[in-house]
């Protein structure tokens, strides 16, 4: 036996044990690990506000929790807001189910010549009562389950607040002991990494903050002029809504004021269907590129690829993080990437492609001549050919 390989096998055997355990740390960290890139994400959006009012001679502790008190109003009144929407509309939806029921049933009399009445209706369906009882006593008994999951996220959100506040208020600290471990020119990289990760993240939170104010704004003026209720609530929640999720946002979000313009008639909801649409392109093409060009200077398609292969990854929290994320990531390695001036050529130019398009070919151009006398024989034949 080769004298190296009793210790070769020694070393393949701790490489094997040392995986295996940073594996099951990993499963089992993996909700810790989650909220902690969480946090940090949160951290790097509300670090720049904490760095003005830093620079206005504010400590870091109470700027990071006035900041975070802002976000915290802002986050409540908006899910306060859906919520009495919701409930209202439910409530009126509720109260609109007598007259809609006694409506189909005329139409099913007038229609089938039937004599159907809600009494005989409700007598028919009291056969699916044992049914019924049996799904509302599943929903009482998944009582204790669904307090459990809510006080599961109940201390997540305060963890994740916990976290957000550390590594706000002690950002330079934090980055201190990091780099306190890594050699100068490392050092300079991940200091250059950090400071693009928080001018990315902070410009996207602030920059999707004005377009969503733009956008509901907007809506909440079309849902006035067709006197759709709930127009402030409704117009709140497109704003949001169509800001953290690129392209069919706006489309998604737009489905319930849609949906509520439609119970208070056909045309409200095809002018608000009709509006959802056109302000989709105007937001694409004219007022989203002025506004992100020095925060994301991502393109649409790419935005869109990146939530879903954020959702792919992290589930609903990637949605969030994808934007940023691939922010930074593309100005930290345009930094890095060597480029070369671009010769000239028609396929990289539109306007370029279109007039070639236009043009006749040189073959076109030959076959619309008229062949002479001198285009007889053998350069008859190579036009011909060509």
């Amino acid at each position: 036996m080769p004298h190296w390989l009793p210790r070769a096998m020694l070393l393949a055997l701790w490489l094997v044990t040392a995986f295996g355990v940073a594996l099951w740390l990993f499963l089992k960290l993996q909700n810790l690990f989650m909220l902690l890139l969480i946090s940090l994400f949160l951290a790097l959006a509300l670090e720049p506000a904490v760095n003005w009012l830093h620079r206005h001679r504010w400590p870091r502790g109470p700027a990071t929790g006035a900041v975070m008190l802002v976000v915290l109003t802002a986050t409540i009144t908006f899910f306060s807001m859906l919520g009495s929407m919701l409930i209202g509309q439910v409530l009126a939806f509720t109260s609109e189910i007598p007259a809609m029921v006694r409506a189909v049933l005329r139409w099913i009399n007038t229609t089938f010549d039937t004599s159907y009445s809600p009494t005989t209706l409700l007598n028919e369906v009291s056969s699916v009562s044992g049914l019924i009882e049996q799904y509302a006593t599943g929903i009482a008994n998944n009582v204790w389950g669904a307090g459990t999951t809510l006080l599961v996220l109940l201390f997540n959100a305060l963890t994740i607040a916990l976290f957000t506040f550390y590594l706000c208020s002690d950002g330079p600290r934090f980055r201190r002991v990091i780099c306190s471990v890594l050699p100068p020119r490392t050092q300079r990289e991940v200091l250059r990494a950090w400071e693009i990760a928080v001018a990315k993240t902070g410009g996207f939170l602030y920059s999707r903050a004005l377009l969503a104010l733009i956008c509901g704004a907007a809506h909440y003026v079309v849902l006035i002029m067709l006197d759709v209720p709930f127009a402030f609530a409704l117009a709140l929640w497109i704003g949001v809504l169509s800001q953290f999720i690129p392209t069919v946002g706006t489309y998604i979000g737009g489905a319930l004021p849609v949906l509520v313009a439609l119970v208070e008639g056909l045309w409200p909801g095809v002018w608000m269907l009709v509006f959802v649409i056109v302000y989709q392109q105007f937001e694409n093409y004219l007022l989203q590129p002025r506004i992100t060009a020095k925060t994301l200077d991502m393109h649409p398609a790419v935005a869109f690829g990146s939530v879903l292969a954020g959702v792919a990854v992290l589930g609903a929290p990637g949605a969030l993080l994808a934007l940023p994320i691939g922010a930074s990531l593309q100005a930290f390695l345009g930094t890095y990437i060597r480029r070369y001036e671009v010769t000239e050529h028609p396929l990289l130019s539109a306007q370029a492609v279109e007039e070639q398009d236009s043009e006749p070919t040189e073959g076109e151009a030959r076959d619309t001549k008229v062949p002479g006398p001198a285009s007889e024989g053998p350069e008859q034949d190579r036009g011909t050919r060509a």
